[in-house]
């Protein structure tokens, strides 16, 4: 009984990890340009001992990995939102200090005149900090340019380039969530946290919003088969306890 018993209470560790990163993603149905994750995730590992050391096998491990698939696309109007395209990200500074990334596209100045998103995370630019002049409008191009034009404008002068947005695109790059719900690369690959980018250009849509790529119904039907397979290890422990009873007072009686 003891097995049947661990066995059960493997299975509710088991289904921890995913039921927690699912509430996450539930929360953020509506956070412009969140990712869902892939709970579980099959990495190579070598097998160590006697034998060659060839040898390999696949294992199935927890690591909060972002899909970069595409969310709905909302068109805003407003010339400081941006819906990143395919999988590109934006580089921004963390509360830390360091360099991560995210996919959120609504964008503002604050009060020092830095473009910053909707969390406050300071936009990084590819030659240092984006500084809005004070007055200045701000008009974002597909490329990541960032223009500013004078107030009111009256003799038509042509827009100041203020910067380029710092875009990379992850496509071969691998994520994963820090603490900050920020994005960073699974794997360390250079000290600064920069990436390389992939195989396409990095890309932005002005004017438009991009939503969760979460599926609500998909995310209550995951749900509901976690919380039965919690329920179902519940009630194995429940049943090993009441046959270890049984046992025992069938041991008593002779």
């Amino acid at each position: 009984m003891d097995r049947l018993a661990y066995t059960s209470l493997t299975g509710l560790s088991e289904t921890a990890y995913p039921q927690r990163q699912l509430n996450n993603e539930i929360a953020n149905l509506n956070t412009p340009g969140f990712k869902r994750s892939y709970s579980i995730v099959a990495k190579t590992l070598k097998v160590e001992g006697a034998g060659l050391d060839t040898r390999f096998e696949p294992s199935n491990t927890h690591v909060d990995r972002v899909a970069l698939t595409p969310g709905p696309v909302t068109y805003t109007g407003n010339a400081l939102d941006v819906a990143l395209s395919g999988s590109t990200v934006l580089g921004v500074t963390a509360a830390d200090g360091s360099l991560a990334f995210t996919r959120r596209g609504d964008l503002r100045v604050n009060a020092a005149g830095q473009l910053e998103t909707g969390a406050g995370q300071l936009v990084r630019g590819v030659n240092g900090p984006l500084q809005a002049p004070p007055g200045y409008t701000l008009e974002i191009t597909g490329d990541g340019s960032v223009y500013a034009t004078p107030p009111n404008n009256p003799q038509g002068a042509a827009p100041v380039l203020v910067g380029r947005m710092l875009l990379r695109d992850a496509s071969t790059t691998p994520l994963k969530r820090r603490s900050d719900t920020l994005l960073e690369p699974e794997t360390a690959r250079n000290p600064s946290g920069d990436i390389a980018d992939g195989r396409q250009a990095p890309a932005l849509t002005p004017g438009a919003l991009e939503g969760s790529n979460v599926s609500a119904f998909e995310s209550l039907v995951r749900l509901m088969e976690l919380t039965r397979a919690y329920e179902a290890n519940i009630r194995f422990i429940k049943e090993a306890k009441t046959i270890d009873e049984a046992g025992a007072s069938m041991m008593k009686s002779s």
